[in-house]
């Protein structure tokens, strides 16, 4: 490919520069060939010219596409060199916040200066089993693919760690071992994991210190193997170190502190414990204040002292030996700080009882004047003599200096040797993962030896690292069948050859140390004359004779050789050594005893290595030529030694590399320093492994990843169905040049740049079709817009020509409206006019013709009362007169008449007298009477008539009067008015004309009041005007504050109802929490029961005890239980014999706690018969008071007494019989030992098992005595008392007599009360007593009645059975129904024990009938069947031809005719019947060896649990306490067991679950309690228990439920982890969508779907077969909603959690894929009808990122919105999936930084975790519903697979 392909028009590159080492910019114009000069554009906006360099002509460095810019992998980068190394490591710094990168095989760590929330437990989970290259880069990756080749290829394993002091080597290390800490485990109880882990602490105090560079700079370097065993567990470790820096303990520069253990010891002074070390501030002390920074900030150094001794005591190191080191430092502080007097100038001295140095003495327990003399003087030994020696005050100090130095490396050495062996592991080790942490490539201004040293051991690292590199490169080709050239990379052996060759440098300063005379200049000399000119590597500073340069790998460095000398020497008196030797502190000498005794056996590795560390080896005693010879050990020789020790152990094991760089010399946070950069990078071998794999085939690609990528590069007849075969031809196609790719078996290889062109084409191809794409779309859009635009513009037209038309009707029609206006205005004011003038006139005409007519009408007037009154006068004459002639007219009448009745009258009385006429009278008389009556009727009637006439006619006669007289004397009046208003109209005239006067008068005032009127008006307008203005404003204040009250109120209501339901959230959330703790209790006692259990089995297996028969489990179902475990363990004590034949140790524990159990039990039943002794006392005295009721009753009295006092005396024997055998078992476990007192055989054993099995039954009979007793009791106590109360009123009134007290009355009074509620009570229970009669005698005739149907039954039964079963059917029927009455009258005679006596001594009489009766039968039995086989063989022999013509079916059916009588149905109680030495064969067949797969599939569902339940029904039907308890435990053990042995399989943990949770139910639905019993039917609710309640065992079996759920919840997450990241990240299940981007040297796992691999198919026909399995058990359908939403939780969480820690599947394509798999799931959850279980609302995070990858990411408002949005993610994981989003092809941005930063702005009030990861092991607190069944128990059919043909329903 020619460069002019490359270096086109608006192609990037790269160009030096000064300050920012490399610069991007742009071309101006295609580069031809023969140019030499680029025009560049700068992205600051400046134009270059770039000349090209005239001997090279090379061009610029080529710039990667954007999208291959923040890549996890530089390998996988197009353009494999060093400014787009540099750019991307700054990109994914600086934007993306991610501080590893890989580099091929290493791991590039960015040190932060920050803490990151990146390495907590949940993502060491996460990391854990993935692959390396799935994942994004980190430690934890490192570590696992670590841990992981050591599992899979059996072959140890290193993890190299290097940098500059400050990169974050020793935390990089650290948190490797923390992850095999976390993901290993250990091997025993030990916790090794955490020994390891707490070494860090004390290695960290005496081995780091604070520099100008790092505030916890490692100035040592360590090497620490961690041990596993086969099972790749940690068992121990071993730590190697390396150089440790000892001229820092009396010399630190500025800003620098002294190792951190003196300033922790200095901030501890105050502690009482130290007190002894005289310590104080640390500026008082010259070895920790010559820095001047003695506080770290942000670092409490006494907090750090308290972490520092806790981990060696956890370590094991004793606080004697702790308070040893601690007087060893504080020792070395106060030497530091012994001064020195010059006397002449080469001796000195020290003043006498010298503080310091007597501090110094106390502390190391020395002799105070022999250390004094040996700081001043040496011993100097020639061949023939000895002689001491005076010193100098400068050697003096230097003396005490090394004397400091040298102690505290042995006590480094003492504390290394004492963690190795506490790390130490008695196991043998399988294997090791070996973690160094060494320093990296230094130099300084001013380098010395130690630099020299550092670069030596990195310039051997970086060889081991290139081989590594190389081999690695040479064997990919090699697998991939590729031939290869030899590639040239740089191989530093020559200038290794140059440090520790013979002569070479190392060798050179050996020599010199050994000359008596040699100084620094001396072997200056010797290098020079030795090296140079002769090595390439080697040269000499131009203005200096005591310095060399060494041309390392990573770049030159100048040597002082100053102090070369004596550093190598490390010279130390051997006077002051001895001095301390003899010190009276017994750790002191310890420290310089020889090496072979001071190192632990810890100290060496597994392998048999010995430590070696740095510092000189100890002379031996008494051998003094050896100890001259060990003293010529040199420093370089050891650290030669263990450096090549290290190198061994690095190419023996497979080597992992993580390179720490320092961003910047700041520890500025997240700051990028492009220099400090490069130079580490440089250092590191980072670049150099770019250049190896950049001279190869850095770009690798399978066939199908190809494929994928480059499609759209294909035309369709170039796809073939062989996907290598198609890649061949489309690539010999796109690159002519065959040298620039290889093809693989299974992958295509290609040179640096070719991905780089094909991404080129691709994006050009892309940008064609996109071009293509929105031309038509665009066309399209403005056609759509053109119509748009013409119809809108019609449209308007039509509108507009509308407006137009209506506006000119309009002015038409107002035209025509103002012509009307006008003619009706006029013709108004016309009319007005007319109608004004009318008015008047009318007025005018009105008044005068009133005028007249009031004239007229008063004249007429006048005339008509004339005549009015001449007519009342002249009538009123006339009727005088007429009155007064009538009146005398009727007197005359009057009187003749009367003189005429007379004469009549004389005559009817002569006429009277003569009977004759009397008769002729008579004749017709009646007739005549009756005539005469009628007429007196009429007469009667007319007269009424005219009496009510006349009467009217007076009424109106006399009103007719009175209006008379009204009218005349109003007229009377109105002449006088008249008269008067003559008079009064003259003088209202003269008034008239006096009002006209006052009338204008009026007016002038009114005019002047008017005016002022006005005023005032305008005034009081004004006035009002104002006080309507502030009337409103305060009506509006009124208004809003009324509203703000409002408001106020409103929001409080809205603020109380927010907080109530924040309060019932958080309580539900405190319930959840509370449930949650609850739960993940019972999982952690579950788990440390299975821990104990396989201890037992591995003790077991250790002492080879053999197990035979079943083995027990314990119960543990309670931990509040007492009586009931008890008796259960009696039970199966009683019932498995095989038990007992167990290891004794297994019974120890058990046998004791029954001992304790029963000794309680005693105590308890003593101390109730205490208490019912003291009551009985106190009734007794009661008795003898009432002295009446003694006379009345004495003897039943009496014969009550003797009975109670009987049965106490019989407890009371009992109690001392049972404490008896308490001290004989005491007894007996006393005498023997301990391990042979539980023996199977041993007597005690055997009088412990007989005296638990009699003291159970006892127990169990003193109860029923005691509830016995009890009842007495209360009964007595009610008869007393009213009894009492019942006295004769004599005494009554004799004893009140004699109460002269007032309180003895009112006490009387009191009684009295008492006596009359007694009474009252005594009435009620008497009536209640006889309802329970009454109710009882119901119950016994409906019993009586179900006694006769089953008789009945029987009957029928019978005749349908022969001859011979009939018998013992009816035997077997009697003992029954004798069982059934014992149980019923001993509930009857409960109260009266003699009765009950009686009975049971009757019926064990018919008892033991009814047996002797079976056992005749059994013989009579026998007998026949005898004679019947005698009879058969002679049948068979006499009749043999007449049984041929016989069929066998005739002779069998003959004797069972009677089968044809018709039966009833027998009636169920729904109970099973079993014997007690058929439960463990229940519980076998039942439980143990029923397969969920097998037979249960086509059982009813919970029919187990079912079987169970009515087993324990018939046990409380019968009042077994025994029964119940012994099954109960025998089924929760054996639930428990069946889950340890088959708990990984789904269908058995589910199986049991649906059980579990029936059994459950069924216990709550028939327990009798109100709450269950509302949906129970009649017949459901006669099956309740009667006898026990079960309460107890139903949090027991919630327990197990909770278990049961939690090993479910595990199975499934186990089954359904490994396809989670695989169907819902990894396969497009929308294909095309998303495209594979380029891949580094770590190869992710393959998105496009394989055989092997899962899909999202694969998750869905999963969760369809947990959901069929679960339905089919027949799971409540609330909880597998639970297990539905567990299930979508586990898939949300994984599925986040991978995708915030993997950069390559944050992208708008995978977004897509995401949400479109999240649909497929709430269609599964629409189809199994779940939508409202809560499972969609877990994956709501998941979905909101999800959105998060597709929404708009630029603007303030898209912001907003993904803050709205994302309201289910925390702030840590928005900004991770931003940080980390990943354009796939070009035409997609990044997210900018400061959009991030305005995200982090907008959330930063948003209160929420700061934890990254979801817990993807989080449990939802599990809750089992209320769940009753409808299913009727007698109905309930056993199938016969079972096996259980030993019970028997009831």
């Amino acid at each position: 490919m020619a460069a002019s392909e490359l270096y086109t028009k608006f192609a990037r590159v790269w160009i030096p520069d000064p300050e920012e080492v490399w610069k991007s910019a742009e071309l101006l114009k295609d580069y031809k060939p023969g140019d030499k000069v680029l025009l560049l554009h700068l992205e600051e906006g400046k134009d270059l010219e770039y000349h090209l360099d005239p001997k090279t002509k090379e061009l610029p460095h080529l710039r990667n596409p954007d999208i291959l810019v923040g890549e996890n992998d530089l390998t996988a980068l197009s353009y494999l060199h060093e400014p787009a190394v540099l750019h991307n490591l700054r990109v994914r710094f600086i934007d993306s916040k991610l501080i590893y990168t890989y580099c091929g095989i290493v791991l590039v760590a960015i040190n932060p200066y920050e803490q990151l929330p990146i390495y907590g437990e949940d993502i060491i989970n996460a990391y854990s089993g993935q692959n390396m290259g799935d994942m994004d880069p980190h430690i934890f990756a490192v570590a696992e693919e670590a841990y992981k080749q050591m599992a899979r290829d059996e072959r140890n394993q290193s993890i190299i760690v290097s940098g500059e002091s400050g990169a974050g080597k020793t935390v990089s290390a650290k948190y490797a071992m923390r992850y095999f800490a976390t993901v290993s485990g250990s091997a025993s109880e030990a916790n090794v994991e955490e020994k390891v882990l707490a070494s860090n602490p004390i290695m960290e105090s005496i081995g780091n210190a604070k520099t100008t560079r790092n505030d916890n700079s490692s100035r040592f370097g360590k090497y620490i193997e961690i041990g596993f065993d086969k099972r790749y567990r940690i068992i121990g470790a071993n730590m190697r170190t390396y150089l440790l820096e000892k001229s820092r303990v009396v010399f630190q520069a500025e800003e620098e502190r002294n190792y951190h253990i003196f300033y922790q010891l200095c901030a501890s002074a105050k502690l009482p414990e130290f007190k002894m070390l005289r310590l104080g501030n640390a500026d008082n002390f010259n070895y920790t204040k010559q820095g001047g920074s003695p506080v770290i900030e942000g670092v409490d150094d006494a907090k750090e002292m308290a972490h520092t001794r806790q981990a060696c005591t956890l370590l094991g190191i004793s606080e004697s030996h702790q308070m040893g080191i601690f007087r060893i430092l504080a020792g070395i502080l106060h030497l530091g700080n012994v001064g020195f007097t010059s006397r002449d100038a080469d001796s000195c001295t020290i003043s006498p009882k010298h503080e310091p140095l007597c501090i110094f003495c106390d502390l190391m327990g020395v002799d105070y004047e022999e250390m004094c003399h040996w700081l001043c003087h040496r011993k100097l030994a020639t061949a023939t003599e000895t002689y001491i020696k005076p010193i100098s005050k400068l050697q003096a100090t230097n003396a005490r200096d090394a004397l400091a130095k040298h102690i505290y490396a042995k006590l480094f050495n003492w504390i290394v040797d004492n963690v190795n062996q506490a790390l130490h592991s008695a196991v043998k080790q399988h294997s090791f993962i070996g973690v160094l942490d060494i320093y990296g490539f230094e130099t300084f201004e001013i380098n010395s030896f130690e630099q020299f040293c550092i670069n030596y051991a990195n310039e051997k690292l970086q060889q081991q690292f290139n081989m590594h590199v190389f081999k690695l490169e040479q064997e990919e080709y090699m697998k991939e069948q590729i031939p290869w050239t030899l590639i040239d990379f740089y191989d530093n052996q020559p200038c290794i050859n140059l440090i520790e060759s013979k002569l070479g440098i190392l060798d050179l300063l050996d020599e010199e140390c050994k000359m008596p005379k040699g100084t620094d200049d001396t072997w200056a000399q010797k290098l020079y004359n030795t090296h140079l000119n002769k090595c390439a590597l080697f040269e000499k500073p131009r203005l200096s004779n005591k310095a060399f340069i060494i041309q390392h790998f990573a770049d030159k460095v100048e040597y002082q050789c100053e102090g070369f000398l004596e550093k190598n020497k490390d010279t130390v008196f051997e006077e002051q050594i001895k001095v301390l030797k003899s010190s009276k502190f017994k750790m002191l000498p310890e420290l310089f005893q020889d090496d072979e005794k001071a190192i632990s056996p810890t100290s060496a590795t597994s392998s048999g290595r010995t430590l070696l560390t740095r510092t000189p080896a100890k002379p031996t005693k008494g051998r003094p030529g050896q100890m001259a010879k060990e003293h010529k050990k040199t420093v370089g020789h050891q650290f030669r030694n263990s450096l090549h020790l290290l190198m061994e152990t690095l190419n023996a094991t497979t080597p992992h590399y993580v390179r720490c760089i320092k961003p910047n010399d700041f520890k500025f946070p997240f700051t990028f320093d492009e220099k400090r950069a490069v130079q580490q990078l440089r250092a590191c071998g980072v670049l150099e492994t770019i250049r190896i794999s950049a001279a190869g085939f850095p770009s690798r690609w399978t066939y199908q990843e190809f494929f994928s990528r480059y499609r759209v590069l294909m035309k369709q007849k170039d796809v073939l169905s062989d996907r290598k075969q198609t890649c061949k031809n489309v690539l010999e196609k796109l690159i002519l040049d065959k040298d620039k790719y290889q093809f693989g078996k299974t992958k295509i290889f290609f040179r640096a740049g070719q991905v780089a062109y094909l991404e080129k084409l691709r994006a050009d191809k892309l940008r064609a079709a996109c071009i293509r794409i929105q031309k038509t779309i665009r066309g399209w859009l403005l056609r759509k817009k053109y119509l748009r635009m013409r119809k809108a513009a019609i449209t308007v037209q039509r509108y507009v020509r509308g407006y137009q038309a209506r506006c000119y009707a309009k002015f038409l029609r107002r035209t025509k409206a103002a012509t009307i206006i006008q003619k009706y205005w006029r013709m108004y004011v016309v009319r007005r006019r007319y109608k004004i003038r009318r008015a008047a006139t009318i007025v005018l005409q009105s008044y005068l013709r009133g005028f007249l007519a009031r004239n007229r009408y008063r004249k007429i007037l006048c005339e008509h009362k004339a005549v009015i009154i001449q007519k009342r006068v002249r009538g009123w004459l006339a009727r005088t007169h007429y009155k007064r002639s009538m009146h005398a007219i009727i007197y005359l009448q009057c009187c003749f008449r009367r003189m005429m009745a007379k004469r009549e009258l004389k005559k009817l009385k002569i006429e009277a007298r003569s009977v004759e006429r009397y008769k002729k009278l008579h004749i017709g008389m009646e007739n005549k009477i009756m005539q005469l009556q009628r007429k007196v009727d009429e007469q009667n009637k007319d007269y009424k008539c005219l009496v009510e006439k006349l009467t009217n006619l007076e009424g109106i006669y006399n009103s007719e009067t009175e209006k008379l007289r009204s009218d005349l004397e109003r007229l009377q009046l109105s002449e006088e008015e008249a008269k008067v208003a003559t008079g009064r109209v003259l003088s209202l005239q003269e008034e008239i004309a006096k009002l006209r006067k006052d009338l204008e008068q009026t007016r002038s005032e009114k005019k002047c009041i008017e005016e002022h009127a006005d005023r005032y008006k305008q005034e009081t307008e004004q006035l009002v005007s104002n006080l309507k203005e502030e009337n409103t404003l305060l009506k509006q204040e009124k208004e809003a504050l009324n509203h703000r009250i409002v408001q106020q109120a409103k929001e409080m209501t809205e603020t109380m109802e927010k907080k109530l339901v924040e309060e019932t959230k958080q309580l539900e959330l405190d319930l959840n929490d509370e449930r949650l703790r609850y739960q993940n209790l019972l999982n952690e006692f579950s788990r440390l029961e299975e821990r104990y259990d396989d201890l037992k089995e591995e003790m077991t297996l250790m002492v080879h005890v053999p197990k035979p028969g079943h083995k027990r489990t314990d119960s543990t179902h309670s931990s509040n239980e007492s009586e009931y475990i008890f008796s259960s363990e009696i039970a199966e004590m009683e019932d498995i014999p095989s038990r007992t034949e167990e290891p004794s140790e297994k019974k120890v524990p058990l046998d004791m706690s029954l001992f304790l159990k029963l000794q309680k039990r005693v105590t308890e039943l003593e101390q109730e018969k205490q208490v019912m002794q003291d009551e009985l006392d106190r009734k007794e005295e009661q008795v003898l008071r009432s002295k009446a009721k003694e006379e009345e009753r004495p003897q039943i009295r009496g014969a009550e007494l003797e009975y109670e006092s009987l049965k106490r005396q019989e407890l009371e024997s009992e109690n001392k019989k049972l404490k008896n055998e308490l001290n004989e078992l005491r007894k007996a476990l006393s005498e023997k030992s301990a391990p042979e007192v539980t023996a199977p055989g041993a007597p005690a054993y055997r009088v412990l098992m007989e005296q638990l099995t009699s003291v159970s039954e006892e127990l169990d009979v003193r109860k029923e005595e005691v509830l016995i007793l009890r009842s007495q009791l209360v009964s007595q106590k009610e008869a007393i008392q009213p009894k009492n109360t019942m006295t004769d009123s004599t005494i009554l009134l004799e004893d009140v007599q004699k109460m002269k007290d007032k309180g003895e009355i009112a006490q009387a009074y009191i009684g009295l009360k008492e006596t009359n509620r007694l009474l009252e009570s005594q009435l009620q229970s008497q009536k209640r007593s006889h309802e329970n009669e009454a109710e009882a005698l119901r119950g016994e005739i409906q019993s009586l009645k179900e006694e006769n149907n089953r008789q009945q039954q029987l009957l029928a039964q019978n005749l349908q059975l022969p001859p011979e079963a009939r018998i013992e059917a009816s035997l077997q029927h009697e003992i029954t129904r004798l069982t059934n009455e014992n149980l019923y009258f001993e509930e009857l005679y409960a109260d009266d024990p003699k009765k009950y006596q009686s009975y049971r001594i009757s019926l064990y009489k018919r008892m033991i009938d009814l047996m002797e009766q079976l056992e005749k039968q059994d013989k009579t039995v026998r007998k026949l069947k005898k004679q019947l086989k005698v009879f058969a063989k002679k049948i068979g022999e006499l009749e043999v031809g007449q049984m041929e013509n016989i069929s066998p079916g005739q002779i069998i059916d003959e004797p069972i005719r009677p089968v044809n009588i018709p039966r009833k149905e027998k009636d169920f109680q729904g109970m099973l019947e079993y014997k007690k030495e058929d439960e463990q064969k229940l519980v076998k067949n039942l439980i143990l060896e029923l397969k969920p797969r097998g037979v249960a599939v086509n059982l009813i569902p919970g029919l187990p649990a079912y079987i169970l339940f009515m087993c324990v029904r018939h046990a409380d039907y019968l009042n077994d306490d025994q029964k119940v308890r012994s099954l109960l435990t025998s089924t929760i053990n054996s639930i428990k067991k069946v889950l340890k042995k088959r708990g990984d399989d789904f269908e058995t943990v589910s199986f049991w679950l649906s059980n579990t949770c029936r059994f459950l139910h069924c216990l709550k639905q028939y327990s009798g309690e109100e709450g269950f019993m509302k949906h129970n039917t009649s017949r459901q609710n006669e099956h309740c228990l009667t006898n026990f309640d079960l309460a107890e065992y139903r949090q027991v079996l919630s327990d197990l439920a909770i278990q049961i759920y939690q090993q479910l919840v595990r199975v499934l997450e186990n089954i359904l982890q490994p396809m989670i990241v695989s169907g819902m990240l990894e396969h497009e299940t929308i294909q095309g969508v998303s495209g594979v981007k380029p891949t580094g040297l770590r190869k992710r796992t393959s998105s496009i779907a394989d055989e092997g691999t899962y899909t999202l198919d694969s998750i869905l026909r999963q969760l369809n077969s947990f959901h069929s399995v679960m339905c089919q058990h027949g799971m409540d359908p609330e909880l597998i909603k639970q297990v539905v939403k567990q299930m979508f939780y586990i898939i949300g969480a994984i599925t986040l959690n991978n995708l915030l820690l993997r950069k390559d599947m944050c992208s708008w394509s995978k977004g897509m894929q995401i949400r479109y798999n999240v649909s497929q799931l709430e269609e599964w959850l629409r189809d199994k009808n779940l939508m409202n279980s809560g499972a969609k609302e877990t994956l709501e995070p998941l979905i909101q990122a999800a959105q998060l990858l597709q929404v708009k990411k630029k603007t303030d408002d898209d912001a907003e919105a993904i803050c709205s949005m994302c309201n289910a993610l925390t702030t840590a994981q928005i900004v991770k999936v931003l940080n980390l989003y990943t354009p796939v092809n070009e035409f997609e941005e990044r997210v900018s930084v400061s959009f991030i930063r305005t995200i982090q702005m907008r959330l930063r009030d948003r209160k929420d975790s700061p934890q990254l990861l979801m817990d993807a092991k989080h449990i939802f607190p599990v809750t089992f519903p209320f769940n009753p069944s409808s299913l009727a128990l007698e109905t309930i059919q056993i199938p016969a697979s079972l096996g259980l043909g030993f019970i028997s329903r009831v």
